[in-house]
C-alpha cells in the first residue's frame, strides 16, 4: 500500500525509484484484496505486485529506507547495520503531531475498515516524507 501511494506521489519525477520489501514477507504473494480494492478506488493498479524479502542488494541500491514500525526498523538495523544511516520510520516526518513517530498499523488479516485506517494514515504521512527527501537529499553530480 505504501509503495503504491508513494509511487503515485512521485509519478512525474524521473529522479525517484520506489520499491518495497518486507522483513518477514512471504516472497511472491499478491497484495491483499482490501489493499487492491482501496487503491483501485484511487486509480492505482496493483495487478503485478508481488511481495519480497528485504535483502542486501536492495539496501545497497536504496538511498532511503522507510520502515512501517519501530520493530521493523530495529530488525533492519540489526540485520543490516551498515545501512542503519538510511533507515527511518515512515511516520518520522509526519506533519501531524498525533502521527509523528508512531507505528503504522498493519491491517493484515483484518477487515476493510482496518485497511482504510492504514490508508488514511499513510496518505497523511507520505507527503511529509517526500518533502523531507526533497529538502535533504543531494544527488552526487559525478
Amino acid at each position: 500500500m505504501a509503495e503504491a501511494l508513494f509511487r503515485d506521489l512521485v509519478k512525474e519525477r524521473a529522479d525517484y525509484q520506489v520499491s518495497s520489501a518486507g522483513v518477514a514477507a512471504a516472497p511472491g504473494m499478491p497484495a491483499s484484496k482490501h489493499t487492491v480494492a482501496l487503491l483501485k478506488d484511487r486509480g492505482l493498479d496493483l495487478a503485478g505486485f508481488q511481495s519480497r524479502m528485504l535483502d542486501q542488494q536492495l539496501l545497497e541500491q536504496a538511498t532511503h529506507v522507510f520502515a512501517m514500525s519501530s520493530h521493523h526498523m530495529a530488525a533492519i538495523v540489526d540485520e543490516f547495520p551498515a545501512h542503519a544511516d538510511k533507515v527511518y520510520l515512515v511516520s518520522e516526518f509526519a506533519a501531524e503531531d498525533a502521527l509523528r513517530g508512531r507505528d503504522v498499523f498493519d491491517p493484515f488479516g483484518q477487515g476493510r475498515s482496518a485497511y482504510e485506517e492504514t490508508l488514511g494514515s499513510l496518505e497523511k504521512m507520505l507527503p511529509s516524507l517526500l518533502a523531507y527527501i526533497d529538502q535533504t537529499w543531494k544527488k552526487n553530480d559525478g
